[in-house]
């Protein structure tokens, strides 16, 4: 061990200084950004899940696989936040990411400062930085996406049982938590390009990494048909359906959206990545005929899918290319290797290096300390800081309604049963015996006849959220409103109901 450790000191040092410095760019402001949306709906789910083993799967009845929430359940009994227990489950996936795709830059280039360097482009990345701090399933998946195409790469050079067990417990750990978990599997034979074809006794290798990789699979569909113990084991397909074309659809259409998907996600891409580290990518591309094979199949590994999702996307999300991006960061870290061992003067270098990194320190700079300034693409600017989606208002809703039923028996109905509403407040006080939520949907023109009842019998509020205006037959006092980052049209209100008579 001692002997392992010394051949590997560098390496293994380098990766925990960047771990400390990434769990305090991941942990700093963690909760600046208000929930989003999807987070409050996952993290509801593994409050419910975490109380009632009998809802360990209720994710499955949005279809959505569980493994998330499944980490989420874990952090909720050490984290007394709900939104930090679910975003660290993120953060963790982050550092695992963080760690994978530096074995992975050495194993593909053998090259230790490749690894390294690739490490801190994760670091920095400002994509990675993003949603390695939020309670959504992508970090999680670029985390197995890394892992996957490591082991998959051992297994083509050097086949093994001990790595088959691994990578199968790893594509398992993928298809558990995201649909698209399966491109790790469907793109197991492109690894076959770093097949050694000309070594002797090729049928046999062969042979041998197809009955490894047939068993890594097989594994982790064992691992997957757990989901069949629930009964809403089907929902998973009829919500795939949701965001992407069935064959049948596809076929009526087949291009017909290709275009617009695929500029839409190289957009989200170029955002992301931004021109310091896609000028690495172009570098690395440029001198294609080093490393070709390795090059080749990275391009595969981020081509292929962003692809298909363009040809099949029905509705898509920056989020869902961050995995894809993930070969292009081993790309990127090639070309800074490259440029180290062709510049001899360290003082350019280190300059080089500064011009290069210096905008991505700028952004990440922006994500950390004032989110409603950082120059995020517009989808996820609106999704997240500026419209609906983002939860602003829901801390400051929560600190009210929690002093207000302090000592005495308060009603909250909210806009929306499902979403933001009510799960940012239930995640916070549904616990609380003195507040009754009650999430609505439709809005009615006038009060329900349990409205008035409650209006009756006690304090009554109200949280609006989407709908900007309050039926015009209600009558109501504003408590309080909070604009949706930078856009002033859009206001989280929370108000209290009256008595129409009164």
């Amino acid at each position: 061990m001692f002997k392992s450790y010394k051949k590997n000191k560098t390496f293994i040092v380098s990766i925990t200084v960047l771990l400390i410095v990434y769990f305090v760019t991941r942990l700093i402001n963690l909760t600046a950004l208000p929930i989003f949306t999807d987070e409050a709906i996952y993290i509801r789910w593994a409050q419910i899940a975490n109380q009632d083993s009998s809802w360990r799967f209720i994710s499955l009845t949005d279809g959505k696989q569980p493994l998330f929430v499944w980490g989420a359940m874990i952090m909720l009994r050490f984290v007394t936040d709900p939104v930090v227990a679910g975003r660290i489950v993120s953060v963790f996936a982050g550092a695992g990411t963080l760690v994978g795709i530096g074995l992975l830059a050495r194993e593909l280039f053998k090259s230790t400062r490749t690894g390294i360097i690739v490490s801190f482009l994760y670091l920095t990345y400002p994509f990675a930085l993003m949603y390695d701090r939020m309670a959504l399933m992508d970090s999680m998946v670029a985390m197995f996406s890394v892992w996957s195409l490591y082991l998959a790469v051992i297994l083509v050079r050097r086949p093994r049982l001990d790595v088959a067990l691994l990578f199968g417990m790893v594509l398992g750990g993928a298809t558990l938590t995201k649909t698209s978990g399966f491109l790790n599997i469907y793109l197991l034979p492109a690894t076959l390009l770093l097949f050694d074809w000309q070594k002797k006794d090729r049928n046999v290798r062969l042979l041998t990494w197809f009955l490894f990789a047939l068993l890594a699979v097989l594994l982790s569909q064992a691992y997957y048909s757990i989901l069949r113990l629930s009964p809403w084991f089907h929902m998973i397909a009829q919500k795939d359906t949701t965001f992407l074309y069935t064959l049948t659809e596809w076929r009526e259409h087949p291009f017909e959206f290709l275009y617009g998907n695929l500029r839409g996600e190289l957009d989200w891409v170029m955002h992301y990545m931004t021109w310091s580290l896609l000028v690495s990518v172009l570098g690395a591309l440029v001198v294609f005929w080093k490393e070709m094979r390795i090059k080749l199949l990275l391009l595969i590994m981020f081509s292929a899918p962003l692809v298909g999702l363009a040809l099949f996307g029905k509705v898509l999300y920056p989020r869902f290319v961050l995995f894809m991006t993930m070969p292009l960061l081993l790309l990127a870290a090639w070309s800074f290797n490259y440029m180290a061992e062709r510049i001899k003067q360290k003082v350019v270098l280190a300059l080089v290096y500064v011009l290069l990194v210096s905008y991505l320190v700028y952004f990440d700079a922006k994500i950390l300390l004032s989110i409603v300034t950082a120059p995020l693409p517009r989808s996820d600017a609106g999704q997240y800081v500026n419209d609906w989606p983002s939860g602003w208002g829901i801390r400051e809703s929560v600190d009210f309604l929690a002093k207000e039923a302090q000592d005495k028996e308060i009603t909250l109905f909210t806009e929306g049963n499902f979403g933001l509403l009510p799960y940012g407040i239930e995640i916070y006080l549904v616990d609380d015996p003195n507040l009754e939520i009650i999430g609505i949907w439709p809005v009615p023109n006038e009060y329900t006849d349990q409205m008035e009842e409650k209006i009756a019998e006690e304090p009554v509020y109200y949280i609006s959220n989407r709908e900007q205006e309050l039926p015009w037959k209600w009558k109501a006092e504003l408590i309080g409103e909070w604009n949706k980052g930078s856009n002033t049209t859009r206001k989280l209100r929370l108000w209290k109901l009256m008595n129409n008579e009164s």
